[in-house]
């Protein structure tokens, strides 16, 4: 489906995303050039993730300029409760990419937002953006469009790690007095039974480097629970599509820690516009006693920062993360931004707000028996 903006010179368009489209090249023009860096919502990685695990109708909403066809902004939506009951038209952001982004061109105004809020959110006038960075240049020009009645509901802080001096500092304060000894002491001892060693696989290196992680984490308790990507067909699918696309593109790290010839932990890493993102992280269960996870998250840190152009890590974990958060010690606060509008904008927006409570309650109530039981 295609509209016409009023001032003619937007138009909306409602796009398959498995489709053939016919601008698929402007699609990763704009992800590679976004204000915001969102891999996820390229082509490489939301293609396959649509083909084989969308459980709903996802459309690409675009705006694109009429006459140059120049693509503005775009995400992917579909609609779905925003917490127990309310069903609302929503960003696709997901368990698998918890980075609701849309993907905005540096030249988007607020014309541009108003007309792809109109076409995203259809005739519910109502339209949901989750796990969106709040501090982000997108999330200031979404409010600066003056839309209508908006919220952030649904605020969380999740680990990651800044760049330059401040990224300095944080991975000093990581990695100094007791945990500084403590890590190379378990380092000494691992290399008791067989050198140890850290190594990060890009470009071509990173299929192969993948496939080592999927049978290191299919090891553990993700294999013995079914959740591992290869665990079922349709997550395996998905993620080997993603992760090839991705690095044929250069955007994908796998970083490796091996003792002798067992790998024996793995990170894999999405790099973006200056941004890297914590994907999946797997490590082998029989050398727990040497920090595995811990290393590998200081070794990737330090990694981070000596990348060329570097802007920033953001770790994707949930909040209050007990191995990431002491390590990677920035915050990234990240909300879930709800826009109405119409007659009835304010008296829906909070309808959605106090059903996206009711679930996040809900969620931290599960959260605190779960911590419980474990104790």
């Amino acid at each position: 489906m295609i509209s016409e903006n009023v001032s003619s010179r937007l138009e909306f368009a409602d796009l398959d995303p498995l489709g053939d489209l016919p601008a698929a090249g402007d699609w990763q023009q704009l992800c590679d050039g976004a204000l915001d860096p969102n891999p996820f919502f390229g082509p490489a990685f939301l293609r396959p993730y649509v083909k084989n695990m969308a459980g709903a109708a996802v459309r690409l909403a675009v705006v694109r300029e009429r006459d140059t066809g120049t693509w503005l902004m775009a995400a992917p939506v579909a609609r779905r409760r925003i917490g127990l009951a309310v069903p609302v038209a929503t960003l696709w952001a997901t368990d698998y990419s918890p980075l609701g982004t849309p993907l905005m061109h540096p030249g988007t105004d607020a014309e541009v937002v108003r007309c792809f809020f109109d076409g995203a959110a259809g005739p519910g006038g109502l339209l949901a953006i989750p796990y969106l960075p709040l501090a982000s240049q997108t999330a200031s020009r979404l409010t600066g469009a003056d839309i209508g009645p908006l919220a952030i509901a649904a605020r969380e802080k999740r680990a990651g790690h800044d760049a330059g001096a401040a990224g300095e500092a944080q991975l000093e304060a990581a990695f100094s007095g007791k945990r500084r000894k403590e890590m190379r002491r378990l380092l000494r001892r691992l290399d008791e039974d067989g050198a140890s060693r850290f190594e990060s696989l890009t470009e071509s290196d990173a299929s192969r480097g993948f496939e080592e992680f999927l049978a290191l984490e299919a090891s553990g308790w993700k294999g013995r629970s079914g959740t591992a990507l290869i665990s079922k067909p349709q997550t395996a699918a998905f993620s080997l599509e993603a992760i090839a696309g991705l690095a044929r593109l250069g955007r994908v790290r796998i970083d490796q820690f091996w003792s002798g010839d067992r790998l024996i932990a793995s990170l894999v890493l999405i790099e973006a516009g200056g941004q890297v993102f914590s994907w999946k992280i797997a490590f082998d269960e029989a050398y727990g006693r040497y920090s595995p996870g811990a290393q590998i998250a200081l070794y990737t840190f330090r990694q981070n920062l000596a990348l060329p152009g570097f802007m920033g890590a953001d770790s994707l974990a949930v909040p209050g993360h007990s191995m990431i958060e002491p390590l990677w010690r920035g915050r990234l606060e990240t909300g879930t931004m709800v826009l109405a509008q119409g007659a009835a904008g304010s008296l829906k927006l909070r309808l959605a707000t106090a059903d996206l409570a009711a679930e996040q309650a809900l969620r931290r109530l599960a959260r605190s028996v779960r911590q419980r039981l474990k104790r």
